[in-house]
C-alpha cells in the first residue's frame, strides 16, 4: 500500500472507525499476551524445571560410588517404572559438551541451575540431538550415566497455543469487525455519492435510504432537502413564467402604439428604449432561472467539443476572428445541460470580440476535469477585480479603463440578445452554467495579452 493511499485510508470514516476498533484491540491483546507469556514461561518452566531436577537426582543417588552394568538394571526400572526415564550406561565414556539451547534458552539455564544444586557429580545436557527427547549426562570414574527424557518434561507448548488462538481470535475479530463496518460505511458514501450528484446538476436516482439509524435519519433530511429545493426551483420558474407573460403584454401594446406615431426620430429613440427594455426584462429572468432554464434543461451525455463547435457555428458563423481548435486526443462524453453551457460559452465568446480583436476558444481535459478557455487579445480585467466582475449586476473596469466583462456587446452574428452582457449578467451566467455542473469559472491573463476565462468542468 502506497503512502498516499495508506494516507487516504487514515483520513476516511471507514479508517478511522477500524482504528477505533482494532488498535485497542491489538494493544490488549498483545499486553495479554506478553504479561502472560512472560509470566507463564518464567513460572512454569521453573516449575517444570526444579521437578525435573528433583527426579534426576533421586535416580542418581541409587547408584553407588562405583556403578556398572549390574547396578544399573534395578535402577533403570526404577527410573522408567517412577519417572518414565531411560537410564543408559557408558563404559568409559567422557562427557559431552552442553548444547548451545542450553544457555540460549530459559528451559536450559533453568535445568542447569537445578541440577548443580542438586548433583554432586560433574554434568552436562543435550536439548538438540532429538526433537522429542533431550539427554543429560552424569559423569562418574567407570564412565557416563545417560538419562533420555521426554522434551515436554521441560519444554512447555501451551504457552504458544495460548498465542497462536489469541492472535487467531484477533485476525478473526478484525475480519468481522472489517465486514461488520462495510456495511455500516455504504450507506453514509452512497448518501455522499448522492449529494455529489446534486452538486454535478444531476439526479441521484440509485440512492435510498438504509443504514444506521442515525444514518437514516440524515437520509430521510437529505429527500426532504433535495424536494423542497426540487419545489422551490419548480415554483419560481412557475412564478417567473407567469411575470415574463405579464410583462410582454404592455410591451406588445406599446409596440403597436408606437407605430402610429409620425415622427421618425421620435419613434426610432422609442423603440431603441423598447428594445432595450425587452431585452433586460429577458436577461433578467434568465438569470432567474438559473442560466436560462438550467434547472429545468435534461441532462444528457453530450460530445462537448461538438457542443462548442456547434454553438459557434449558430452563433457566431463566418466570424473569422473567432479561433477555435480542437482537442487531440477528444475528452470523454459529459453529463451536460446543452442548453446552459451554450448560453455561457456564447456569452464568453461576445465578451471576448467585443473587448478584443480575436478570440482563441479550446479545450482542454486531464483525469480530473474538462476545461472551455475562452482567451482574447484586449486590455483583460485587473487581477484585483476579477472576483467583483463575475458577481451579477457588476461592471468592473479594464486596465485601459473601458467597461469590461460585463459590459454591452454584439456577438459575431450580430445579433443583441438577453445574453446578459448589457446589463452586467454575461459572467454571472457563465459561472452560474458552470456551477450547476460541479465546477467554476475561472479568469486568468490570457496568453494574447487579454483575459482568459476558463469553464472547468469535474469528471
Amino acid at each position: 500500500m502506497t503512502k498516499p493511499m495508506r494516507v487516504r485510508v487514515l483520513k476516511s470514516l471507514f479508517g478511522r472507525m477500524l482504528a477505533i476498533i482494532l488498535i485497542p484491540l491489538l494493544l490488549v491483546q498483545l499486553t495479554t499476551i506478553v504479561i502472560f507469556y512472560n509470566r507463564h514461561w518464567d513460572t512454569v518452566t521453573r516449575y517444570m524445571a526444579t521437578n525435573l531436577a528433583a527426579d534426576l537426582a533421586t535416580i542418581v543417588d541409587q547408584f553407588t560410588a562405583s556403578p556398572n552394568p549390574d547396578t544399573l538394571a534395578p535402577v533403570a526400572d526404577y527410573a522408567w517404572q517412577y519417572f518414565s526415564i531411560q537410564a543408559e550406561w557408558l563404559a568409559d565414556s567422557t562427557l559431552p559438551q552442553d548444547s548451545p539451547s542450553t544457555e540460549t534458552t530459559y528451559a536450559g539455564q533453568q535445568l542447569s541451575l537445578n541440577l548443580a544444586t542438586r548433583l554432586t557429580q560433574n554434568f552436562a545436557s543435550d536439548l538438540d540431538s532429538h526433537a522429542d527427547l533431550i539427554s543429560v549426562f552424569v559423569e562418574y570414574p567407570e564412565g557416563v550415566l545417560r538419562l533420555n527424557i521426554s522434551r515436554k518434561r521441560i519444554f512447555s507448548t501451551t504457552a504458544w497455543l495460548f498465542i497462536i488462538w489469541t492472535l487467531s481470535m484477533t485476525i478473526l475479530v478484525a475480519i468481522i469487525a472489517v465486514l461488520y463496518l462495510r456495511g455500516q460505511i455504504r450507506p453514509i458514501k452512497q448518501l455522499a455519492t448522492a449529494a455529489h450528484q446534486i452538486g454535478l446538476g444531476r439526479t441521484p436516482s440509485s440512492y435510498r435510504i438504509a443504514g444506521a439509524s442515525e444514518v437514516r435519519q440524515v437520509g430521510h433530511a437529505f429527500h426532504s432537502m433535495y424536494n423542497r429545493i426540487q419545489r422551490q426551483i419548480a415554483e419560481r420558474t412557475e412564478m417567473l413564467a407567469g411575470v415574463s407573460h405579464d410583462l410582454r403584454t404592455p410591451l406588445t401594446r406599446m409596440k403597436l402604439a408606437l407605430a402610429m406615431v409620425s415622427d421618425d426620430n421620435a419613434r426610432q429613440d422609442m423603440q431603441t428604449d423598447i428594445n432595450e427594455m425587452q431585452s433586460m426584462i429577458e436577461s433578467y429572468l434568465n438569470f432567474a432561472r438559473g442560466t436560462t432554464n438550467a434547472g429545468n434543461n435534461g441532462v444528457e451525455k453530450s460530445d462537448l467539443t461538438e457542443l462548442v463547435a456547434d454553438c459557434i457555428r449558430r452563433n457566431f458563423a463566418g466570424n473569422t476572428a473567432i479561433h477555435f481548435t480542437r482537442p487531440l486526443p477528444p475528452p470523454p462524453n459529459l453529463p451536460l445541460r446543452s442548453l446552459a453551457m451554450r448560453r455561457a460559452v456564447s456569452n464568453l465568446i461576445t465578451n471576448a470580440l467585443t473587448h478584443g480583436g480575436n478570440c482563441h476558444v479550446s479545450i482542454d481535459h486531464n483525469a480530473e476535469s474538462v476545461s472551455v478557455i475562452i482567451d482574447d487579445d484586449g486590455p483583460g480585467i485587473a487581477r484585483e477585480q476579477r472576483q467583483a466582475a463575475l458577481k451579477p449586476f457588476s461592471h468592473t473596469l479594464a486596465g485601459n479603463g473601458h467597461g469590461r466583462g460585463q459590459s454591452n456587446g454584439q456577438n459575431g452574428a450580430g445579433k443583441t440578445g438577453a445574453n446578459g452582457n448589457s446589463i452586467g449578467l454575461g459572467l454571472s451566467i457563465a459561472r452560474e452554467a458552470a456551477v450547476i455542473h460541479g465546477g467554476d469559472l475561472l479568469l486568468d491573463d490570457a496568453p494574447q495579452g487579454g483575459l482568459r476565462a476558463r469553464i472547468q468542468i469535474p469528471l
